[in-house]
């Protein structure tokens, strides 16, 4: 396969990754506001906790992370790596998937349960709906798993995963 050529400088690509946003973004957002909506109260991006959860539920001893597709790694049709520097992006990546891993076992010894949202769940073409979505978001906090994934994965028989 041909390399594709970047269409812009490398001072344009730095200045378009560089306003990436690392919280606040529109999934976490979505997320925030229906749990809020359903009347969850929570904090935001507690760095006393490993990882910097971004929502973390202290009454239920519960956080989720909003993972973006792209900057974590998912093995979905969101996520591609680049063409361009594609050493540099894998170990960034790589980097970002240990650092998730250790982050998540860290707060599930210390005693919390762990929600990871993908950005596939809320975004593209395979996402969940809305309703459907919240309200998985509540049964994990209600219940009492230890941990789960929520994805915009399409499975074999056409379900979407979790």
């Amino acid at each position: 396969m041909p390399q594709v050529v970047d269409v812009l400088t490398a001072d344009q690509r730095r200045l378009n990754m560089s306003r990436i946003r690392g919280r606040d973004t529109k999934p976490e957002m979505l997320i925030r506001r229906a749990l809020h909506a359903q009347g969850f109260r929570y904090r935001l991006h507690d760095k006393g906790l490993p990882g910097c959860p971004d929502i973390v539920f202290p009454r239920y001893r519960a956080v989720i992370f909003v993972h973006g597709c792209f900057w974590h790694g998912h093995n979905c049709p969101m996520f591609r790596l680049p063409a361009t520097r594609r050493e540099f992006w894998e170990t960034k990546i790589n980097a970002n998937r240990a650092r998730d891993v250790a982050a998540h076992e860290e707060l599930i010894i210390a005693g919390w349960r762990v929600l990871t949202v993908w950005e596939c769940s809320v975004r593209g073409k395979n996402r969940l709906d809305l309703e459907i979505l919240k309200g998985r978001c509540v049964d994990f906090l209600e219940g009492n798993e230890r941990e789960r994934v929520l994805s915009g994965i399409v499975l074999s028989d056409h379900r979407a995963c979790n």
